[in-house]
């Protein structure tokens, strides 16, 4: 047992972080597609840039490790919708086309709300490398939140709040 000899991963996963853990990797594997569908819709060469980092190196990274991880604990994986084929954006219908900057507003939401869930596995997780992991996960969203924030600047996109002047 991993509590005697503190091997983390010799642990048992407890029930909160096997449905948390599959919940993850279940909400990663849509959101990877809808990804290859953003990045269909993008016109703005920066945006695409983006999208195409953050699709490779945090979500595909993120998912490989959670499924490494529910393998290795024996744990039966989600299902997984299927890839979408690339697309020229000027293919897309204009009225059924998302523009760069609501695509821009998903992305924020999505690292935004995955930072928050991240957060939450961290505080039911007992194991070690399980906290470690989503720490990073966190960060690694934290960072490219404040990526996006930069393109949203220079792209003109940011509608930020009134200001209180009083």
């Amino acid at each position: 047992m991993g509590v005697i000899n503190n091997k983390a991963r010799e642990e048992p996963l407890h029930s909160g972080e096997v449905f948390n853990l599959w919940s993850y990797l279940y909400s990663m594997k849509g959101t990877l597609v809808t990804l290859q569908v953003l990045i269909n819709h993008t016109g703005e060469q920066d945006l695409k840039v983006f999208l195409e980092d953050l699709l490779e190196n945090v979500f595909t990274q993120e998912e490989q490790q959670v499924e490494t991880l529910l393998k290795e604990s024996g744990i039966r994986l989600p299902p997984a919708p299927p890839d979408r084929p690339n697309v020229e954006v000027q293919d897309i219908p204009a009225g059924a086309r998302f523009n760069d900057s609501e695509i821009a507003v998903l992305m924020q939401k999505e690292l935004m709300t995955g930072r928050l869930l991240c957060s939450y596995i961290i505080g039911i997780a007992i194991r070690e490398d399980l906290r470690t992991m989503f720490s990073e996960f966190s960060t690694q969203k934290e960072e490219y939140e404040l990526k996006l924030l930069k393109v949203m600047k220079e792209k003109g996109w940011l509608v930020s709040p009134p200001i209180n002047i009083k």
